[in-house]
Formats: C-alpha cells, structure tokens, sequence
C-alpha cells in the first residue's frame, strides 16, 4: 500500500477499515500510533492526520468518540513510555557504528539540539513535529531524563495532541466543505505540522552544515550532558 496514498485519503481507508474489521479497528489504531510514537523506526506512520481522521469518523456515528480518544491517547502515552525504556536500554550500543538505516545520527542530533533549546517541554512540543516526535523520547531515555519528569511531559504532551486534534476533527470533520475536500485539509495539516521543521531546515541551510566531525561527536555522553544540564 502507498504509504503517501493511505496518509491523504486516510479517511477512506478508516472507512474500509471498519467494514472489514469492525471494532478491531481500535486495536488497530492503537498499533499505528503506538509504533508512530513508540518505535523509531516508523516515522512515516500517520499521526495529526489519523487522529483527525478518527474524529471525524467519530463525527459521523461510525465511531464511539470516548473509545476511540482512549484508545488514542493510551497508545501516545505507551509508545512514548516504550521509546524512552528502549533508548534507555540500547542507548550506549546505538553509537558503536557511526550510522545505520534505523539511527541516523543526524536526526539524534537535530533532536539534541532541540533538547538544547527546550529541554524537557521537547517531549510536548514535539508532539507535533513529525520525525521529532519519534526521535524525542528515544533520545529522553538515552540521556537518562529522570523518569518522572518525563512522565510528566509525556502525558501532558499526549493529552494536548490526542485532544486537539481528534475533537477537530470530531466537530469540524462533518462539515461539508471539510467533508469535500478531505485531501487538502489532510494536507494542510501535514503542512502546518512541518512549518517547524521547515523553519529550522531554513536555519540550517543558512548556518554552517554539520560536518562528519561533529556527527562523529554526536554521541552518547553528549546527549547525556545535554539532557544534565536542562534538567532543572
């Protein structure tokens, strides 16, 4: 399956997906935004798009709205919990090669650096960047953040997310113009989802490029040090 295609006309496939599986499609959705948020090795998987698919289809009858939202927001906050337990866990070994397929050094560091920048209001704030909000808890548990604190900012995070954008679509996804043109407000959402990211690409084409050197320093002990001194 396009994994472009199923993102834009997400809606029709939920459709689809009922038909075929019925109230197994709350499992099912629970798997696509738990390995979105908890494995780093599924980025692509749909988020603000599929929550606001969801609401929208909760909108309409062809989803009880309150399991749906729990179903959603458990799985945020699990995937997150996991993601954070992994890069806790395999953290040290993730910097034995100086890159792979699944851990691009370059996304833990423009991760890092935006630890550097927010500290621990990351794991909220990048709730709704794509790529980012993979990365983030991984990289929260690989610098040791105290699990508390990061508990804290991974349900709050989650609530925010899962809330905001499974009631838009849940009251607004019925409209008719939204109705009619799912694709695009599919697309704007998306967009708008990456104007953060276009904004620090813009940055980092106009500054100074990571060179090999300092992928070759983005490692374990400086995510720890970074993550230390953003702790408080």
């Amino acid at each position: 399956m396009d994994i472009i295609g199923f993102i834009l006309h997400i809606d029709q496939y939920l459709a689809v997906m009922l038909d075929a599986f019925g109230a197994w499609t709350y499992v099912i959705l629970f798997l696509i935004v738990f390995a979105e948020t908890g494995l780093v090795v599924t980025p692509f998987l749909p988020g603000d798009s599929l929550l606001f698919a969801v609401g929208a289809l909760a909108g309409g009858g062809f989803l009880d709205i309150t399991i749906a939202y729990l179903v959603l927001l458990s799985a945020a906050i699990l995937g997150d919990t996991v993601n954070y337990w992994i890069g806790h866990r395999i953290g040290p070994k993730v910097f034995s090669k100086n890159n792979s397929r699944l851990f691009n050094k370059a996304y833990l560091e423009k991760t890092r650096g935006f630890y550097e920048k927010h500290g621990g209001k990351t794991i909220i704030l990048a709730r709704f960047m794509p790529i980012i909000r993979t990365f983030a808890p991984f990289v929260a548990g690989i610098g040791r953040m105290h699990y508390t604190s990061f508990l804290m900012y991974n349900v709050i995070g989650a609530f925010i997310w899962v809330t905001l954008f499974t009631l838009a679509g849940y009251f607004f996804g019925g409209m008719p113009f939204i109705k009619q043109n799912f694709e695009f407000v599919i697309i704007a959402i998306i967009f708008l989802s990456l104007i953060p990211m276009i904004i620090e690409y813009i940055k980092h084409k106009r500054g100074p490029r990571l060179t090999k050197k300092q992928l070759e320093h983005t490692g374990y002990q400086e995510i720890r040090e970074t993550l230390d001194k953003k702790r408080h």
